[in-house]
């Protein structure tokens, strides 16, 4: 069995993210989040997670490495890579 990944929608609204690069899509939206949250207010997504693991993933997907302060070059960076992941996947309607 082959697993595809897709995102399945209801009513407009997102309601699951089925396989391996929806999942990392999801992933890289909840990183942009927290990457935008801590440069705004200084929060953490989790006492865990500091902005440098943050940047360190993101990293990952982006193929740059950031330093301090640089919340909006990696917000912009990651935006691209959502885009183009999001156009890439089928999405289902139900």
């Amino acid at each position: 069995m082959t697993m595809t990944s897709e995102i399945h929608t209801a009513n407009g609204s997102i309601v699951s993210y089925i396989g391996h690069d929806a999942t990392e899509l999801f992933r890289v939206k909840t990183l942009r989040m927290g990457i935008q949250l801590h440069g705004k207010t200084g929060m953490v997504l989790t006492r865990g997670v500091t902005i440098t693991k943050m940047f360190r993933m993101a990293e990952r997907y982006t193929g740059q490495k950031y330093k301090r302060g640089e919340h909006a070059r990696a917000v912009r960076d990651l935006t691209v890579w959502i885009s183009t992941m999001t156009s890439a996947l089928p999405i289902v309607e139900q």
